[in-house]
Parts: structure tokens; sequence; C-alpha cells
């Protein structure tokens, strides 16, 4: 199978994703790596390129995403969806999304500036502080009450928008579920509020793989992570991300490798239905009505081929 590779400039040096391109030219497959800082990307001939699937580990605001929504409008497989990840790299999109769908978020603002967070109830603290498009944890602040706030320096204060959440009183660590498809990992990880924590891997709990599940199926993600912490109420979710670095899980480059095919070949199983059922309805109207594909085939197919978002999402 063939593929291209979009990386951003802030990924070009680090070992996810391009790993999983190695790994996939070990097995004997075609990759390309699109730079999109680097190297200028020709979009009129994108369905002529002959690519199985385009593969991005994107920045916020990087370029790569406007590429791949380019391969996805003229019907090219994507991993993850651009839909998908526009849905979790605004934080303050992934946060009202997730808690109007029943997942266990904690209470948040979205905060235009620094300045504003005076507004935000004193009943509501102590939160946690952090940019509205951040990554790999940076930026992250705590303040246990309003008087905090005379001392609060943020350095991203003229380069995003920023979420105040709730802290939520948790058992002192970080739990990071890193989820391929429908096969789940969990990995206790240090974090700005939990530096001092012993990382490693623990046992998956059915409440913790049923959240991470939950999470892909509301979001529409292939590959995904999702920062909990274990509170007195339950799982509370974090932060959610598309394509992390899957760290300190086994096997992870040959596990993603796997899933990016098996996506990759399931994406072409459903261009040769769709195919076929435009064949059909040609066939179908050389001939009359009769023969043509019935609605429940139809339905069938569209549903296979363009999955619906779910309206609700089980917590179960």
């Amino acid at each position: 199978m063939r593929f291209c590779f979009i990386v951003e400039e802030q990924y070009r040096n680090e070992p996810m994703p391009l790993v999983i391109a190695d790994q996939l030219l070990q097995w004997g497959h075609d990759v390309d790596v699109l730079e999109p800082q680097a190297m200028v990307t020709c979009l009129s001939d994108l369905a002529r390129q002959g690519y199985d699937a385009y593969v991005l580990k994107s920045l916020a605001d990087g370029p790569g995403l406007s590429i791949l929504e380019a391969a996805e409008a003229v019907g090219l497989p994507t991993i993850n969806n651009s839909r998908s990840i526009r849905l979790v790299r605004d934080k303050a999109v992934a946060a009202a999304f997730a808690r109007a769908y029943g997942l266990p978020i904690p209470p948040t603002y979205f905060v235009a500036h620094p300045r504003l967070l005076k507004q935000i109830p004193a009943e509501d603290y102590p939160i946690v502080v952090k940019p509205s498009n951040g990554s790999s944890m940076r930026g992250i602040y705590r303040l246990n009450s309003p008087a905090d706030l005379v001392l609060l320096e943020i350095t991203e204060a003229k380069d995003s928008f920023f979420l105040a959440q709730r802290y939520a009183e948790n058992t002192g660590f970080d739990i990071k579920l890193y989820a391929t498809g429908t096969e789940v990992r969990a990995v206790v990880k240090k974090s700005p509020l939990h530096p001092d924590v012993k990382e490693g891997l623990i046992p998956l709990t059915p409440e913790l793989k049923n959240l991470a599940l939950n999470v892909g199926k509301l979001f529409g993600l292939d590959i995904y992570g999702l920062d909990v912490v274990e509170t007195p109420q339950g799982l509370a979710i974090l932060d959610i991300n598309d394509f992390p670095s899957f760290g300190l899980v086994p096997r992870a480059v040959a596990r993603i490798s796997e899933y990016i095919l098996h996506a990759a070949k399931r994406a072409e199983t459903q261009r040769e239905a769709r195919i076929a059922l435009q064949q059909r309805r040609r066939q179908a109207r050389k001939k009359g009505v009769k023969g043509a594909p019935s609605p429940e085939e139809e339905e069938g197919v569209t549903r296979e081929i363009f999955p619906q978002f779910p309206a609700e999402v089980s917590m179960s």
C-alpha cells in the first residue's frame, strides 16, 4: 500500500509519527513524507497521486490540517479525519462537545485573556488554567483561590486563548489512555500538577476502557489518547489528543502501523462498495426500476462509507 505522512515542522525531529512511516517501509509499503513548511503541495492532482491514505500528526494551528482536508475533499482516506482532529485540537470545542454528550468533563470556562479570570466565581476554585490550543502539557497553572491571581504570570497570554477548568480532586496521578481503534492501553504519567509519580503501565479496568472507547466513538477518532484522573465522583477527563506519543506502550509502533494498514484496507473496501452501488444504480436505470438497490441497501452502504457521529454515548 502507499501512504503520505504529513509531518509538521515541530515533529520533524521527534519519533512520532516518523517511526510509524519507517515501520511501514520495513514491511514493504511505499511511504512519502510531506513537510508543509518545507515544500509546496500540488492540490490539482491529489486524487491521482495514488495514496491509499494520508496520515497526519498535527499542530493546533499548523498547515498540515489544510492539506488533510483537501485530501478528504477529493475522496481520499485520512487518519485521523479532519473533523475529529479539529474537534479535539481546539480544547474549548472539545470540552463543550464532550460535556454536551455526557462525558465526564469538569466544569470549564473559556477565557479570552487572563485578566478575565477574576470573573470566575470563587466557589469554582481551585481551577486549572491552560491554553485552548495547548499541547505537550505546556502552559498549565493551578490557582487555589482568587487571591492567586495577583501573582499569576502567564507567558502565553499573547499567543492563545485559555480554558479555566475546575480542579478535580483526585488520587494524585494522571492516567493516560492510548487507543488504536478498539485497543486501549493505560499508563500512569507525570504531569505539571503531578510531577513526582512513577510512570508505567497499569491494568486496564472496564471503566477506563469504556471511557476511552466512548471518546473515540463520539469524536470519530482512530488513533488517540486521553488524560484522566480518578476522583471521588468517578473518572474525569482532563484532555483529549489525536495521535499522541504512546509512550511506555509495548509494541506501540507495530500496533499503530498495523492499525493504519487495517484502516486503509477498510477504506478500500468501502470505496469498492460505493463503486459497486453506483454500478448497480446505472444498470438499474438502463433496465428501469426493477433491480435497483433497495433503500435499506443504499442506507447500509452510506453508513459504512460515511459513519455518523452518535447522538449519545453510553457511560455504563
